[in-house]
């Protein structure tokens, strides 16, 4: 009779205590200053959200005006700061309009109530918001490191072909936009890596080998008039930045270019195809080999030369002690 006597005092306390979290969550005045704190927040939240936004703009204008790549890359950091800001205002302002709700429906504390509704909150909490406090983790860990902001061309991985110009990062999701016009919104925690393009741009170099060298550089000239220029196309064409004797009668051009991300084949094939088909319709073809395309990023050869040279350092000879020279 004993456990049965204890398992029915049990029940009736569980009972009891949610008696008492129905009464102190769902009376009609606890409801209504619910109601209005969130909205009060709510409103609140989208005031302030409308002001950063203006702020956001003038920064952005301001950032495409600076031709200081520096300058560009430090406003865009406060952009996206201030676009983060957004949501952790309004996040902020939804735990207040609740703490603001709690003390005034509960000016006594209630101790039972709140363990209960604690222990009903962390089971049902737990479960449904583990997926969006996953996310903000992430969010908040990319964020503190800088992976990107608002403004950088990313490529997020593991997809393969999700990439485009971010334009709005909060704690939980990150939205872009593809050069289809597609907006993508990506949840934080399933981004495992990205890919910044640098500057924004792709640049690349094609090699050429002629014959003749006034007529290669022409070649080139007649290349640029045939290819789609554009901010989303070519955004600089091939410009000759070095040329080299390599045999008899035989010169190496260097022409470089930059294009938008996810272009890359318009100097890759488009250019390739286009100056062996110029050179075929000349009376005497010029063309010893080539065109090779290949990506021309400055600082990534400066830091590959680097490693390069360091790679193919020998070890030093140890020189040998006189005393040790003298027992020899």
């Amino acid at each position: 009779m004993q456990p049965i006597a204890s398992a029915t005092s049990a029940v009736n306390d569980i009972t009891d205590v949610f008696r008492k979290i129905g009464h102190s969550f769902l009376s009609g005045r606890s409801l209504l200053v619910l109601v209005v704190s969130v909205a009060v927040a709510l409103i609140a939240g989208r005031l302030v959200a409308a002001v950063l936004r203006r702020v956001v703009i003038a920064i952005g204008a301001r950032a495409d005006k600076t031709q200081n790549l520096v300058a560009v890359n430090r406003l865009r950091r406060y952009e996206t700061v201030i676009v983060l800001s957004i949501a952790v205002t309004r996040t902020l302002l939804i735990l207040f309009a609740l703490y603001f709700w709690w003390s005034y429906v509960h000016p006594g504390g209630q101790p039972s109530a709140i363990l209960g509704a604690s222990a009903v909150l962390i089971v049902v909490l737990g479960n449904t918001l583990a997926p969006m406090l996953r996310d903000i983790t992430s969010g908040g860990l990319m964020m503190a490191e800088q992976w990107y902001g608002v403004g950088d061309h990313i490529r997020i991985e593991p997809f393969l072909d999700m990439q485009g110009v971010v334009e709005r990062v909060t704690l939980r999701s990150t939205r872009i936009r593809g050069l289809n016009g597609e907006v993508i919104w990506v949840n934080n925690q399933n981004i495992a890596g990205v890919r910044i393009a640098p500057k924004g741009i792709r640049t690349i170099a094609l090699e050429l080998f002629v014959t003749d060298l006034k007529a290669g550089e022409k070649l080139v000239s007649e290349t640029n008039k045939r290819l789609p220029s554009g901010p989303l196309l070519l955004v600089s064409p091939l410009e000759v930045v070095e040329t080299a004797v390599v045999g008899d009668k035989l010169w190496q051009i260097t022409a470089i270019g930059e294009t938008a991300p996810g272009r890359e084949w318009l100097l890759e094939n488009s250019a390739v195809n286009l100056i062996k088909w110029l050179d075929e319709q000349r009376t005497h073809p010029i063309i010893a080999h080539g065109p090779l395309a290949r990506y021309a990023d400055s600082e990534a050869e400066r830091r590959f030369v680097r490693t390069i040279t360091n790679a193919r350092k020998r070890p030093t000879p140890k020189r040998r002690t006189r005393k040790a020279a003298g027992k020899k």
